[in-house]
């Protein structure tokens, strides 16, 4: 049971990662599929001279704006989730009726976990609440959440580059927008491949999954003009 509290740890173990595989994985996708969906869009309405640049930076713009925006959103749902798990701590312990308190925090539990776990181990848990002779009055942020924010926007400007730099560097645009395909592919076979081998799924079949949406995606954007 996750709670604001604070128990003491070894100094091994104090310094987690702020964002995990999943957050990672799936924060450079969206940037991936992000850029990929505006380049198909700009291109089937924007013609002329500089066009390549004009894409890059487009598709730029876009991330970033998407970038910020996500890593706003992660500060709400972490401030969010922070609060509940707080009034959770708080409803615990203020409870008089032991067997009302255990109910709260069976309910807390995920549903795949909650047949496991005994009333008695909650007790525990519930026993060790009642005796924290400090809680916080209300949820707050912490620098790690600020980090984690960062590596969010970061992220998805990053994934702009695999698909709008051909753009940039490439003249002719056909060929530009084949590497920026290819491009895109070897990144979600990679990001795909990372999340199989965190989730225990299978590395190479969780990296040819993803692939294999690029590839829907990207006849979608073919077939709708891009």
């Amino acid at each position: 049971m996750n709670t604001t509290m604070q128990a003491p740890q070894d100094k091994s173990d104090m310094r987690r990662q702020v964002l995990n595989t999943v957050d990672r994985v799936c924060e450079l996708c969206f940037g991936l599929f992000m850029a990929l969906t505006f380049v198909g869009a700009v291109k089937a309405v924007t013609a002329g001279a500089d066009e390549g640049n004009k894409m890059f930076f487009t598709a730029l713009g876009c991330n970033l704006a998407w970038g910020l925006a996500d890593a706003v959103m992660y500060l709400v749902r972490t401030l969010a989730d922070r609060g509940q798990r707080l009034k959770l701590v708080q409803t615990v312990r203020q409870e008089q009726d032991q067997a009302v308190a255990v109910r709260a925090l069976r309910e807390a539990l995920p549903d795949k976990l909650e047949p496991l776990v005994e009333d008695a181990d909650l007790e525990r848990i519930r026993a060790r609440l009642a005796t924290v002779p400090t809680l916080q009055p209300r949820a707050k942020y912490v620098f790690d959440d600020f980090v984690g924010a960062l590596g969010i926007f970061l992220l998805v400007v990053l994934g702009t580059f695999p698909v709008a730099l051909p753009f940039l560097v490439i003249q002719d645009l056909r060929t530009a927008l084949i590497a920026s395909r290819v491009l895109t592919l070897v990144m979600l076979f990679i990001a795909g491949y990372a999340l199989g081998r965190y989730s225990g799924g299978g590395a190479m079949k969780a990296g040819l999954t993803m692939v294999a949406l690029g590839v829907l995606l990207t006849m979608a954007i073919i077939a709708l003009g891009g």
